[in-house]
């Protein structure tokens, strides 16, 4: 069963086999040109004889029976001489996964044929979504926020004048296919009362890596390689932006970090300068998908930011892609307060434009009452789902159990990859039908 995997769809190896196997059926007729037809009637007249000698009997049947099992035989031993040349290089470049090539190769290939999926956004949110969605497809691209002012990102930025790291680090981190102990290692704080105290090993290793290559685009495909990432991670932007928010009451805040301990209703938010380049690679990703989802994550200091960058959110409504927001589970004090599920779209929509948003997916999942109680005594409340409302805006809506509850309440990454497939492929599916019927 094990061999016959080499032969599944998709696995681009029975064309070489078969190319190999016309070699040899070649490379045999060529030989039997040179050392004549009579060694082959040789072998014939042999197996006639030996029949004969048998049953006292011969049919001609026989031979031919005689000639397709040798030729099975034949392709048993190529086949195993192949696999076995391969499993002999792949010892040595991957040792701990020859046992397993067949299935890291077939599911390398299936992924490869995932949809191409631009996720935009920030903080934790994004990389638990990431983590799902790097198990059902390789082509997924995380275009991630720059406007981080606190912590490590905060004072590397500070200190160095690059771009805040955290969220960077977060996502390739959740995209890595390697050692637990690298993704311990990327993750680790250090501690004490050193200089070092706060840091994280990975928003260091970035930084350095960004001032080596001097570049910090560059800079994340080299760290990419470290952690065997799949798919891209790429900033909004490489300019150093500050997040600033005007209140209902007409008072302006200044600073991502600083927006939250006001308590105020947020009205909008703007960056500082007002106008500031993309990365172009992460305007090609929101070109190229098939599928561009906003979140989940902070309303206004994670996704919005990467929306202000100029040229984004113009891309993401010219885009024929699905464009799905993933709705927050619970309200965030300072931020949403007292927010429904369309209100969040709402905010989306004044920031981007008509057109940034087709669908949102929200959780409805009861939460348990003692956890609901927790929460209430940091000022966080389930988000309400007032679909009226949300259709009123002109945007689908889909509710599915997409939270992973124990002690706390966060996305689960399992659960947003799945309902985002589903959504994916059957938006799909829906626009084919739609085509179909009007030829």
């Amino acid at each position: 069963m094990h061999l016959l995997k080499w032969l599944y769809p998709g696995m681009r190896f029975k064309r070489w086999l078969l190319l190999f196997a016309a070699g040899v059926l070649l490379t045999s007729i060529g030989l039997t040109i040179v050392f004549n037809y009579k060694y082959i009637d040789g072998v014939e007249e042999f197996i006639f004889r030996i029949v004969y000698t048998a049953t006292g009997t011969y049919n001609y049947m026989v031979t031919n029976i005689v000639g397709f099992f040798v030729s099975f035989i034949g392709l048993m031993i190529m086949l195993i001489a192949m696999r076995m040349t391969i499993r002999s290089i792949i010892t040595v470049l991957l040792p701990d996964s020859s046992e397993k090539l067949v299935d890291l190769i077939y599911e390398k290939r299936k992924l490869d044929r995932g949809p191409a999926i631009t996720v935009i956004g920030g903080g934790t949110g994004l990389s638990v979504l990431l983590r799902g969605l790097k198990e059902v497809t390789n082509n997924v691209t995380a275009v991630v926020t720059v406007a981080d002012d606190g912590g490590s990102s905060g004072r590397l930025r500070s200190e160095f004048g690059i771009i805040p790291p955290g969220d960077l680090r977060n996502c390739l981190v959740a995209l890595a296919d390697t050692e637990p102990l690298m993704e311990k290692l990327f993750q680790y704080r250090f501690a004490g009362k050193s200089e070092l105290a706060g840091h994280s090993f990975g928003n260091l290793f970035i930084a350095a890596m960004t001032q080596v290559t001097g570049d910090v685009e560059k800079a994340l495909m080299e760290s990419s390689k470290v952690l065997a990432v799949k798919g891209r991670v790429f900033p909004a932007s490489t300019a150093k932006i500050r997040l600033d928010a005007t209140m209902q009451d007409g008072t302006v805040v200044q600073g991502e970090s600083q927006i939250p301990l006001v308590h105020k209703k947020i009205k909008r938010v703007h960056i500082f300068p007002r106008v500031v380049e993309p990365v172009p690679s992460a305007i090609n990703a929101i070109k190229d998908a098939e599928a561009i989802i906003l979140g989940p994550g902070s309303l206004y200091t994670s996704i919005m930011p990467n929306l202000l960058v100029n040229g984004v959110a113009e891309t993401i409504k010219r885009s024929k892609a699905v464009k799905i927001y993933i709705c927050n589970v619970m309200t965030q004090p300072g931020e949403t307060d007292g927010y429904t599920v369309s209100m969040h779209v709402k905010a989306i929509l004044e920031h981007a434009g008509i057109g940034s948003v087709d669908y949102v997916l929200a959780n409805n999942k009861p939460i348990s009452p003692p956890l609901q109680d927790f929460y209430a005594k940091k000022g966080q409340y389930p988000v309400v789902i007032d679909e009226d409302e949300i259709h009123a805006l002109g945007v689908g809506f889909v509710k599915a159990d997409i939270i992973n509850e124990t002690n706390v309440i966060h996305h689960d990454s399992e659960k947003l990859a799945h309902n985002i497939m589903q959504m994916v492929y059957g938006l799909k599916t829906d626009t084919k039908r739609r085509k179909k019927r009007s030829r």
